[in-house]
């Protein structure tokens, strides 16, 4: 019954068809290669809503800072992108950081050395989704078997260079299907169990 209770890393991330999440540096999820429209965006705001936790990197947690705030009351914006701001602003949220030491928008501060340690306890402690944003983190749960799903949004792009769904990590990752969908453009989802092969090498 307690690990019922225990909560899951889920890894969220747009890619391509090979597997890339930026064609370049900085690109951040805002690449020209992303087709995102209403119901797609509607996706994002509904698994954003209910997840009980977000973690994310410095890099992608200030760009996220810079936009999503002030979008909430940006009336030039649709409404669905007004309410990702809501939810994103709202959400409880943990910034894995070396360098901040200070944010705002209900954001706890963790450093890098025991970032692991410190987001094992927290997984102990929820239950429910935690949301992971960025490739650096998402890398660091894989190696250390805390990472439980992930969540692809793929978009119909091959890129053929730029930065990687993991970083630097070459090892095969068993996974099993538990949900997909198809969106408008092209763009499907798939959401993967991640097994964790350290206990079925023991078996």
């Amino acid at each position: 019954m307690e690990e019922e209770m225990m909560g899951h890393f889920v890894y969220w991330m747009n890619v391509s068809l090979d597997l890339r999440i930026e064609q370049v540096p900085g690109d951040n999820g805002a690449g020209e290669w992303l087709r995102i429209g209403e119901e797609l965006h509607r996706e994002f705001n509904a698994r954003a809503q209910a997840l009980a936790l977000m973690v994310q990197g410095r890099v992608m947690y200030e760009t996220m800072e810079e936009y999503w705030p002030r979008a909430r009351e940006d009336a030039s914006l649709p409404d669905v992108m007004r309410e990702y701001g809501e939810i994103w602003t709202a959400k409880p949220k943990v910034l894995v950081s070396r360098t901040r030491h200070s944010a705002d928008h209900n954001t706890r501060i963790i450093g890098v050395d025991d970032a692991i340690e410190q987001l094992a306890a927290l997984r102990a402690e929820i239950d429910g989704t935690i949301g992971v944003g960025g490739a650096a983190i998402a890398t660091q749960l894989l190696r250390a078997g805390l990472l439980d799903e992930l969540l692809l949004f793929t978009h119909p792009a091959v890129l053929g260079f730029g930065r990687p769904l993991f970083d630097d990590y070459d090892l095969p990752i068993d996974l099993d299907l538990l949900e997909q969908r198809s969106f408008e453009q092209g763009v499907t989802m798939h959401r993967y169990a991640i097994r964790d092969t350290r206990e079925v090498s023991s078996c």
